[in-house]
């Protein structure tokens, strides 16, 4: 999608389509005001005659409207102006998306910034919209025989802003949620991809292939051997009963001249977790090919990075695997020795992320990180507490805390900050290691928490539980791409 930002009249676009919202009831937008005023009020005449209530979700195409140079003007519902939220303005864009690509119009003039939504800016507004169209337009069809296209497809958006005074920071917001979206369409593709194709060594072809094409960006890959030479027994355990052999994805972005204290982003890589010898129920298992998102989430975000040319150092750690049954699989009751050195009991094989996520934790302590932050489809009990809004939020560093929740409010992609107490730590004793690899039936997301936190006492850590939100179930099934955006926002705050 070819997007670019200008400033105008829209009664004066030369354009295959000018889109401007309409309130409920039946009142018209500033933009959609000048449109009627040039019409001699060719549009307030339709609205009072119900031909759009300006509800959320209803869209009219126009056509050959008097006193215009466009061919055609989209009508947007935009529901209730002093009800307008963040999500309700991510509606009315993938409204006119929907409209407009389905309705064979290849470009379009968006005069949908002068929609006020409380506490935002022009360039929010712009960089909310690029987002919400390239994630509305996604399709994952590579392994169909017979594509949905569409015959004329919508090709090319420009976003109207308000004032000319902007157009300098609203052309960066543009360039910025370029390449969010980009980072996020990659890590949707990934977690999209079947098990059988998107193996660990699949992951790490992907991580070298991005680093062919962005000189700021180098991947090396670590095999079983390395792993086993580190001392990863954790790591390995969870390999064990898969064919596939397990890889560490180290991939650095240096766009700082000083290269000292990288951000570490540490995402896990399950490519299939079938839960070990405590298998999981066989309804909705395929779904666990998205145990990968936490790892997808991180190629993505340094891929974005790379794109955007952001000026700070990145470091993205994907530990990948399996978790298949098998007879040298872990078994409840094993013992296993972690890079750090303390013993792990096994007692639910299907608590694995954890288990690759401790060594890469322990992994990260030789890049001197200023923070490190981690991100894994990792309990289900983060449904129960948060649903699929917001990812869990734990950390032992609070300005950290306040960082990421602050970067997700900001981008819309939130974060809850859950209680990472010493309280609960307790729950991970074990009669026969340092540790058990789960707390018990409470407070399921804060003991896997728990268990990550003995493995970062030597940096600022922060753990985001996404097993709510790195995909979607039933009919839009599909991975969303989330945190990515969390994420670059979280970074591009580090560098202003």
């Amino acid at each position: 999608m070819e997007f670019s930002v200008k400033s105008g009249n829209p009664e004066k676009q030369r354009s295959a389509c000018v889109v401007v919202g309409v309130f409920e009831p039946r009142r018209l937008s500033q933009s959609a005001e000048q449109i009627d005023k040039a019409s001699d009020g060719y549009l307030s005449n339709l609205i009072r005659r119900g031909d759009i209530e300006g509800k959320l979700g209803q869209s009219l195409l126009l056509y050959n409207v008097p006193g215009t140079l466009c061919d055609r003007v989209l009508l947007v519902g935009c529901g209730r102006e002093r009800e307008l939220s963040p999500d309700k303005y991510a509606t009315i864009i993938a409204t006119a998306t929907r409209a407009l690509n389905e309705g064979g119009t290849m470009e379009a003039v968006f005069y949908l910034t002068d929609i006020n939504i409380k506490g935002q800016d022009s360039p929010w507004k712009v960089s909310q919209l690029i987002l919400t169209v390239e994630d509305t337009l996604y399709q994952f069809d590579q392994l169909k025989s017979e594509k949905d296209e569409f015959r004329r497809p919508l090709r090319k958006i420009i976003i109207s802003i308000p004032s000319r005074r902007e157009l300098a920071e609203c052309e960066e917001a543009l360039k910025s949620a370029q390449a969010i979206a980009l980072g996020v369409s990659t890590a949707k593709d990934l977690g999209n991809l079947p098990g059988n194709i998107c193996t660990p060594t699949y992951l790490a072809k992907t991580a070298l292939q991005l680093a062919k094409e962005h000189e700021a960006l180098s991947t090396s890959i670590l095999e079983e051997a390395d792993m086993e030479e580190l001392g990863m027994g954790s790591l390995l355990s969870v390999s064990r009963g898969s064919r596939e052999p397990a890889k560490l994805i180290v991939m650095e972005y240096k766009g700082a001249e000083n290269n000292d204290n990288p951000i570490v982003l540490v995402g896990k890589g399950l490519t299939f977790d079938a839960g070990g010898i405590s298998i999981k129920p066989s309804a909705g298992m395929d779904e666990m090919k998205y145990d990968m998102c936490g790892g997808a989430s991180v190629i993505g975000t340094l891929q974005a990075c790379a794109e955007l040319q952001l000026p700070l150092s990145v470091v993205g750690v994907v530990p990948s695997s399996e978790n298949l049954p098998d007879g040298d699989a872990n078994k409840p009751g094993d013992v296993v020795t972690s890079m750090s050195g303390q013993t792990i009991e096994i007692l639910n094989t299907d608590a694995e992320g954890r288990l690759i996520l401790c060594d890469a934790l322990t992994y990260c302590e030789r890049f001197e990180p200023s923070a490190v932050i981690d991100m894994a489809t990792l309990t289900g009990a983060c449904i129960v507490a948060l649903g699929h809004h917001a990812q869990a939020l734990l950390s032992n560093h609070n300005p950290l805390t306040h960082e990421l929740l602050n970067a997700g409010k900001q981008i819309h992609d939130r974060a809850w900050e859950l209680p990472l107490w010493d309280d609960y730590q307790s729950q991970l004793d074990s009669n026969f290691a340092d540790m058990a690899n789960i707390g018990g039936k409470g407070a399921g997301t804060i003991t896997a928490a728990c268990f990550l936190s003995r493995y970062t006492k030597k940096f600022k850590w922060a753990h985001l539980d996404i097993a709510g939100t790195a995909w979607k179930s039933g009919k839009e099934k599909g991975a969303t791409g989330r945190p990515v955006p969390l994420l670059m926002q979280f970074l591009m705050n580090r560098v202003q």
